[in-house]
């Protein structure tokens, strides 16, 4: 689900994932594999700086709730 809605909140803003990854100041690394699923259980400061640079809630980001309008 996190997966999910980080690739597709990232598409949606015309983000590639190196983009974000800078923005977010995470590796590369770190954040295809969120996005692949492989990493389970990312830090809160980690899915924080995502939210951050995706201009996102963290509630949105992990599908608490739906963007309005």
């Amino acid at each position: 689900m996190l997966a999910e809605h980080i690739k597709s909140i990232r598409k949606k803003k015309g983000l590639t994932q190196e983009k974000l990854a800078r923005l977010a100041d995470i590796s590369n690394n770190t954040l295809v594999k969120i996005e692949m699923g492989m990493a389970k259980e990312p830090t809160i400061t980690t899915i924080t700086k995502i939210a951050d640079a995706l201009e996102v809630s963290i509630d949105m980001l992990v599908g608490r709730i739906k963007k309005k309008g």
